[in-house]
């Protein structure tokens, strides 16, 4: 795990929303046909790609 020690909470606010933009819209899922989910939001809707069938 990595710790950082921020100055201020605006400087910890932008580290951290940073952070979530990045794992939220452009790092690559494995679950994801190893696409971000940006990339594979545009290519489901241009119907490049089928979604995994998920059996319960």
């Amino acid at each position: 795990m990595q710790r950082n020690e921020f100055q201020s909470y605006q400087e910890a606010y932008e580290i951290v929303t940073n952070y979530l933009l990045f794992y939220n819209q452009r790092r690559i899922h494995g679950s994801l046909y190893d696409l971000s989910p940006v990339e594979f939001g545009k290519a489901f809707a241009l119907q490049l790609i089928t979604p995994f069938v998920v059996k319960v």
